[in-house]
């Protein structure tokens, strides 16, 4: 009976951390995505118009890391939270923004891949501005508020302003 006992907690225990290590296993993989050519090149060309400082990453986004931060890096299963703002380029109209004190926190493989690519740039407390080109942000398709109205037109490159607070 004993024996009986002690096959049964192992075999419990044996469930348990594997129930635990699936919970931990990450679902999301780094896009192979790049920008076009043609993308590269209007960002290149805004760039330069307007005396930009910027850098550019394999993938086409184009960056400024205004502080680098210090600490952890994220990668796309890290449990971000973050400050932002998000304009089009084309006219300035800010689309979205969090820029309460307390942030906002995702999982950094749920956003686009603009972000993906350039969150990773900076470390805890760091502050990027990305320049995405629209194959890596919303692509050809337009996203609407909660009333049906356009806020990012397709194929729309965008400007991101990021202060990355805590990587989990």
């Amino acid at each position: 009976m004993k024996n009986w006992l002690l096959l049964f907690t192992g075999f419990m225990l044996v469930i348990s951390s594997c129930s635990k290590s699936d919970e931990n296993k990450c679902i999301y993989s780094n896009s192979p995505l790049t920008a076009t050519a043609a993308e590269i090149t209007y960002l290149q060309n805004y760039v330069t118009a307007n005396a930009l400082t910027a850098t550019q990453h394999s993938s086409g986004i184009f960056y400024t890391i205004e502080n680098p931060g210090v600490g952890a890096t994220a990668n796309v299963c890290s449990n971000i939270t973050v400050t932002y703002t998000g304009n089009l380029l084309s006219t300035g109209f800010m689309f979205d923004s969090n820029t309460s004190a307390a942030g906002v926190s995702f999982i950094l493989g749920q956003l686009i891949i603009g972000w993906q690519k350039g969150i990773p740039l900076i470390q805890n407390g760091g502050r990027i501005i990305l320049y995405i080109p629209p194959s890596l942000g919303y692509g050809s398709t337009a996203r609407n508020d909660s009333n049906g109205n356009v806020i990012i037109p397709a194929n729309s490159y965008l400007k991101f302003i990021i202060n990355l607070m805590i990587v989990q």
